[in-house]
């Protein structure tokens, strides 16, 4: 798959850039624990975002996190017209430089002009000897290449196992990670299994997420095909339903609840708890149902069995990943239409935003996603 494989000193200084959203980090969880198996005396950091910044927090695997907002220097003129960016980045610059690192590692496409040029910045600041990377042609300032085929030719995940083998670093366990403490996993029981609410002891527990994040809200399923989802499931099953989702999703989970037509109990959890909190929760289902977004990635990295709703954006990149362990159910619902995924496809960017018309996710009914389900929540009664 790589030009070349290079080995590290067994105490080696490894930096591991991946300013992303908490889905995206979570499918670099097996590439980093790779590193920490095979280089289990180095010092291995990691350059996030600061909305993924506390994703990882109690992992052994990770030495030390930078935090760094990339949405301070998506374009040029916010670096000329904001000093305080200018003086912050600079800063950071400062940071990479004196962490003495051997290998900086880049687990993110060069698809943007403007992007490459912040990678190769960030990537030549440390001094690193090992410039390690995706290469679709653009990787010039990288010195050991990783071919990159396009948005799904490999799953995101499996492609960031590729740039850690690059510097020979591999791993059996492939399955995302997420560290959850006691007392977030306590947190959560005592939501889902609140004392007040008659609903909450029903089973099975159907957790739903109708959204997708604010980057690209084409990939919402319509909010009264989940109600429907959500009745069928019920008069097939029983059991209650909990929305997943941000506090800005809270509007959403309400048309969903109104379109609603069963006794099936039901509970928004829009902005309970936190990001780790709500991964508990997930964590406490028999099943999650969700678009394309982080909460899918969620509910695979603590191994509930998952139905994901695909339509403009690309499955064989973002899919639900499960690592190839044995026992993980995950199930990718969507259409086959020609024109699709026209977001994140071959080496573009694409339409965050779909046609006007958005035939892949309007044009998918209630049935496919019924099907899917039912192995789930079937499998499960027979087993109870």
């Amino acid at each position: 798959m790589h030009t070349q494989q290079i080995t590290l000193a067994a105490d080696a200084h490894i930096l591991v850039v991946k300013m992303a959203g908490i889905g995206d980090l979570l499918l670099a969880t097996p590439a980093l624990r790779a590193l920490r198996e095979s280089y289990p005396a180095a010092q291995i950091d990691l350059l996030v975002t600061p909305d993924s910044a506390g994703l990882l927090n109690g992992w052994d695997v990770i030495n030390d996190v930078i935090v760094l907002d990339k949405y301070l220097f998506d374009e040029p003129k916010q670096i000329v017209r904001n000093p305080q960016s200018l003086l912050k980045l600079k800063a950071l610059l400062s940071r990479l430089h004196g962490g003495h690192y051997d290998a900086v590692l880049l687990l993110h496409h060069l698809t943007l002009p403007f992007g490459r040029l912040k990678h190769q910045a960030l990537m030549r600041a440390t001094g690193a000897k090992w410039r390690v990377g995706l290469d679709n042609g653009h990787g010039w300032f990288l010195n050991v290449r990783v071919k990159d085929d396009g948005f799904g030719a490999m799953h995101e995940a499996e492609y960031a196992l590729a740039i850690a083998e690059a510097v020979g670093a591999t791993t059996q366990d492939k399955t995302l990670y997420l560290p959850l403490t006691e007392e977030q996993r306590q947190q959560a029981r005592q939501i889902v299994y609140a004392d007040n609410n008659p609903g909450s002891t029903a089973q099975p527990i159907i957790a739903m997420h109708p959204g997708s994040g604010g980057y690209s809200v084409a990939r919402r399923w319509p909010a009264e095909r989940f109600a429907s989802l959500a009745d069928t499931l019920y008069r097939d099953y029983g059991g209650q339903l909990l929305l997943i989702g941000g506090a800005e999703e809270a509007e959403l989970h309400q048309q969903v609840i109104s379109a609603m037509t069963s006794e099936m109990p039901v509970r928004s959890l829009a902005g309970k708890g936190s990001i780790k909190v709500a991964a508990a929760i997930i964590e406490q289902a028999d099943i999650f149902i969700g678009n394309d977004a982080g909460p899918m990635h969620l509910a695979a990295a603590v191994g509930t069995p998952t139905v994901a709703i695909f339509s403009l954006s690309n499955h064989k990149a973002w899919g639900p990943y499960t690592g190839g362990a044995a026992g993980r159910q995950a199930y990718v619902v969507r259409l086959n239409l020609p024109c699709m995924p026209c977001f994140y496809h071959g080496h573009e960017l694409g339409t965050p935003e779909g046609c006007s018309t958005r035939d892949c996710i309007m044009q998918l009914g209630v049935d496919p996603v019924v099907v899917a389900a039912r192995k789930v929540l079937g499998a499960q009664r027979v087993n109870r």
